[in-house]
């Protein structure tokens, strides 16, 4: 098993921890375990969670989609490889 040290942790955030801690009957380490645990999974498992990441820090994005009916089979154009040009 690996172990990592997180420096720079701000106070708020230790004790933050210690608390989501307590409250879900963890310790702080296993705690800090479920929580990188789970976001990996949800990476795995979410291939756009990165980006949905990255967005979140930036206050969200707006989009307008546009719905955009389906061509239909006849509208489609047809291409033909029978031609001496396709050997």
């Amino acid at each position: 098993m690996a172990a990592i040290t997180v420096r720079n942790l701000d106070d708020e955030v230790r004790d933050e921890l210690r608390l989501r801690a307590a409250s879900h009957g963890h310790s702080m380490e296993a705690e800090v375990r479920s929580i990188l645990t789970a976001a990996v999974s949800q990476r795995r498992h979410r291939p756009n969670a990165l980006m949905d990441l990255y967005w979140a820090g930036r206050g969200g994005v707006e989009a307008e989609a546009e719905f955009v009916e389906p061509r239909g089979e006849a509208e489609q154009p047809r291409v033909d490889f029978s031609g001496a040009e396709f050997g």
